[in-house]
């Protein structure tokens, strides 16, 4: 199967959520979009020309903008917030939570520019706990999706799907190597299927996982490398069919190791089979500035340090 996963080009996932809020809203009157003097990079130009009666400058008040969805719910609408992903999470966790999550608002959290690839823009934008503050809000949806074609998918996708979603991209060009019609809130992605090591993945390190897969495929380990997409709810079935088969794990993601998807899929195998699990992310730290190949090979979210996990891992099984 990894042969038959080849990239299409390179584009940023923050234009796959462009272009989707833009299908999503020429089926859906109903959806609005609203920004903190961020629309150019969240890829809202074509929405706001095609729809500029149903979008919302809210400047930089991303408190405000939360409390804004929130109460535009109430009249049917189908808000989605965009900012960057420091600032729709840390900034405004106490709004999302009191007047967002609590009440099950039909509201879509639109973050872009998250994580270590964010590069040179450095620490104080790299949110890597957002993935963890999201999760642990009761009725909140979160998805991280591996490119711009399944981010454009998962944009629309969430259009349709009632309740509080949380939704993280990036900024980046990245390898384009899904199909939208894969995409399925809930469902993970199987992009190839071994015996010897589970690696599961989200968003950019989902292509970072294929990667590593070759290499491991090369020495002749064969890895089932699956793309959990959706963080909450996490799909349980498909992680146990996998480990079940290959008796031990990587994780890897673009978020500190701590509260993230590494977190979610060892708390599944604590719960129902014990298994030997590594993981590849930032570990406790903040990140710094720099290009975001030189940020992922220093913090040791490359293709070979996740190779060197799963073999790792697959020496630790009994």
């Amino acid at each position: 199967m990894l042969n038959t996963i080849k990239s299409l080009g390179n584009k940023d996932t923050r234009s796959g959520f462009g272009d989707g809020i833009l299908e999503a809203a020429r089926e859906n009157e109903n959806i609005v979009a609203l920004t903190a003097d961020l629309a150019g990079s969240m890829k809202l130009n074509g929405f706001i020309k095609e729809f500029p009666e149903r979008f919302i400058q809210c400047g930089i008040a991303e408190a405000n903008m939360m409390g804004i969805a929130a109460g535009l719910t109430i009249g049917g609408k189908i808000p989605f917030t965009t900012t960057f992903a420091n600032f729709s999470t840390g900034r405004v966790y106490d709004q999302i939570r009191q007047s967002i999550a609590y009440s099950g608002k039909n509201v879509k959290i639109c973050a872009s520019h998250a994580g270590l690839t964010l590069g040179e823009d450095g620490a104080t934008h790299q949110i890597l706990e957002d993935i963890g503050m999201m999760k642990m809000l009761p009725g909140m949806t979160v998805i991280v999706p591996a490119d711009y074609t399944q981010t454009k998918a998962a944009t629309k996708a969430i259009a349709n799907f009632e309740g509080p979603v949380y939704l993280r991209f990036g900024r980046p060009a990245w390898p384009i190597f899904t199909k939208e019609e894969d995409f399925v809130i809930g469902k993970a992605q199987i992009l190839s299927q071994g015996t010897d090591v589970s690696i599961f993945a989200c968003g950019h390190l989902v292509w970072i996982a294929v990667e590593a897969a070759r290499i491991l495929e090369s020495k002749g380990i064969h890895a089932d490398v699956i793309n959990i997409h959706t963080i909450k709810p996490i799909d349980v079935d498909s992680v146990l069919r996998s480990i079940k088969k290959t008796g031990c794990a990587v994780t890897a993601e673009e978020h500190n190791i701590i509260g993230g998807l590494g977190d979610s899929i060892a708390q599944i195998a604590a719960k129902h089979l014990p298994i030997p699990v590594e993981f590849i992310g930032t570990n406790d730290c903040f990140g710094e500035s720099g290009t975001p190949t030189q940020l992922l090979l220093k913090y040791g979210l490359d293709a070979n340090s996740l190779a060197e996990a799963a073999e790792k891992a697959i020496s630790r099984k009994k």
